[in-house]
């Protein structure tokens, strides 16, 4: 009963150490170095998309909730 007990513990215990040091290798792999990017990036993502972004649409309800937060 004993000994299942220890060996137990022991796989479990290599199990977890494993998957940390693994789990740490990939983090290191694919964390980008501060240094090493450009200068110019800001860290904005620019898309391909055609579509253009509405911010703000000029509606009743938006004009209510303007007059009344001034």
């Amino acid at each position: 009963m004993q000994k299942s007990r220890r060996e137990f513990a022991k796989t479990a215990a290599l199990i977890t150490a494993g998957a940390a040091v693994a789990s740490t290798a990939v983090m290191a792999a694919t964390s980008k170095d501060a240094s090493v990017q450009d200068a110019n990036d800001n860290g904005v993502v620019v898309g391909s998309s055609r579509k253009k972004e509405i911010l703000y649409k000029k509606t009743a309800a938006w004009e209510e909730f303007y007059k009344f937060a001034k």
